[in-house]
């Protein structure tokens, strides 16, 4: 099925539909992106490991001085590792997300897509991307730590931050007040599509992680891969949502003059 750009507001189910059908229809031009972004993450993860080792353990008759020398030194490790892992990890997801949401709008848009073109114009669009990403970021940790509750409301009303950066091409600060905008009315929707989506995610990432621990040393490589299957169903169905409440904006077509 060939799926369009909206031109009127989605039911739930079409969007989920036709997110699906845009994935299988254009699959490579989402799986490439994401494939390549978990082999850095994961590459650069273990390369990150090799250069920084986690130190050797004492014996548990050890000196006091000596436990607590490993014990800072374990902790100085992690701390480095996991610094560096997380900080390239958000930089790539933040990238290829935005490039998959850049390639659906343009297969929704009828144009032509050039993955190395869209990697450009995504890159262009970092510092907006990042900016974004974390003032929501802190904003749902904080709604998270105090009720849960506003934390979920603040990822609803910020679902649709990086389609609007991309596809708008919004500011960082601007683009939170249009995502905002964009739901309002619709919050329980969203918070169906969400929660849809994420469960998808979460349970495929669950099984996945069970065949990928079976495969050893290599097990990231694998992860890699599979991750890369489900990754972009996230993007494309914001990307189709987005469409779908932008369509809300738009003037109900004219009617036709009474017969006489």
């Amino acid at each position: 099925m060939e799926v369009k750009k909206p031109s009127r507001e989605l039911y739930l189910g079409e969007i989920l539909g036709q997110t699906f059908s845009l994935y299988y229809s254009r699959f490579f031009l989402f799986f490439i992106p994401f494939l390549a972004a978990g082999f850095l993450t994961g590459g650069w993860g273990r390369f990150v490991s090799l250069m920084f080792p986690v130190p050797i353990q004492p014996e548990a008759t050890a000196p006091p001085d000596v436990l607590l020398s490993y014990l800072f030194s374990l902790l100085g490790v992690l701390i480095v590792t996991v610094s560096l892992s997380l900080l390239v990890s958000w930089i790539v997801d933040t990238i290829v997300g935005g490039m998959a949401v850049k390639v659906a709008s343009d297969i929704l848009d009828g144009r032509s897509v050039d993955l190395s073109e869209t990697l450009n114009f995504t890159v262009s669009r970092l510092l907006s991307l990042l900016g974004a990403g974390i003032v929501t970021g802190v904003l749902i940790v904080i709604g998270l730590i105090c009720l849960v509750v506003p934390g979920i409301i603040l990822v609803i009303m910020f679902s649709l931050v990086v389609p609007t950066i991309v596809i708008e091409r919004a500011g960082a600060l601007e683009s939170l007040s249009r995502s905002r905008k964009l739901v309002g009315g619709r919050w329980l929707k969203t918070f169906g599509l969400l929660l849809i989506i994420y469960i998808i995610i979460i349970v495929a990432g669950l099984i996945f992680g069970a065949i990928s621990s079976a495969f050893g040393p290599a097990d990231w490589i694998v992860s890699s891969i599979l991750g890369a299957l489900v990754s972009p169903i996230l993007p494309i169905a914001v990307t189709l949502y987005y469409y779908s409440m932008a369509a809300r904006e738009q003037p109900p077509p004219p009617q036709p003059p009474p017969e006489t």
